[in-house]
């Protein structure tokens, strides 16, 4: 096997991440990435297998960890006792927001591709696997504390999806922006009141 030319991969990478931005995965040129990187398509091929493999190269590493991230926080808080979870449940999700849009500016473009770009990629639903898990762990905490309308039936998970979805897309409408991580700050913190308040409205959460 021939040996790989050093430097050659990072500028695929680097020159991959700019045309995925500018044309998004489905009208992305192979040819063009190469010739930017000044190397061939096949050494492309040779040590990404695809475009698919190329992109997922630039934002399965940063998905993954967000994806992990996530999952994380929500089940260190299900383990919390229910009256614990009642008490805190404000201040944990708007402490680990906030953690959640650090990451999310330390990694700008890689968010603009999963958001933006993906289409045609097994990324494209990225946003849709989140609200999946929030739902899951917003099921769990209202059956937790007793709350009688998950119990009855009347709030139902469609209900939430619903509700989640508004506010996943929300959330992540800083980086379809481009808001400054000044602007994203207050933005965020003004869609969380705005979320609770909404759900305070069926689960009396003060």
């Amino acid at each position: 096997m021939a040996k790989q030319i050093e430097g050659v991969y990072e500028r695929i990478l680097e020159c991959a991440k700019k045309e995925f931005l500018e044309k998004g995965y489905t009208e992305a040129s192979l040819r063009n990435i190469a010739v930017a990187a000044e190397t061939s398509t096949n050494s492309i091929y040779v040590r990404f297998k695809d475009k698919e493999g190329l992109f997922e190269a630039i934002v399965k590493p940063i998905a993954d960890e967000f994806m992990s991230k996530y999952c994380g926080v929500q089940e260190q808080f299900s383990h919390y006792d229910a009256d614990k979870q009642k008490q805190q449940v404000n201040e944990y999700s708007a402490r680990e927001l906030g953690y959640m849009l650090d990451y999310i500016y330390d990694h700008f473009d890689e968010f603009h591709l999963l958001l933006d770009a993906s289409y045609g990629t097994k990324f494209h639903n990225f946003v849709d696997e989140l609200t999946r898990i929030e739902v899951k762990y917003t099921y769990k905490f209202m059956e937790a504390v007793g709350y009688e309308r998950v119990q009855d039936g009347t709030i139902t998970e469609d209900f939430l999806h619903i509700v989640t979805t508004s506010f996943m897309e929300g959330m992540f409408e800083v980086v379809r922006h481009n808001m400054s991580k000044e602007e994203a700050g207050k933005y965020i913190v003004l869609l969380g009141k705005y979320h609770r308040a909404g759900f305070s409205t069926f689960f009396q959460i003060d």
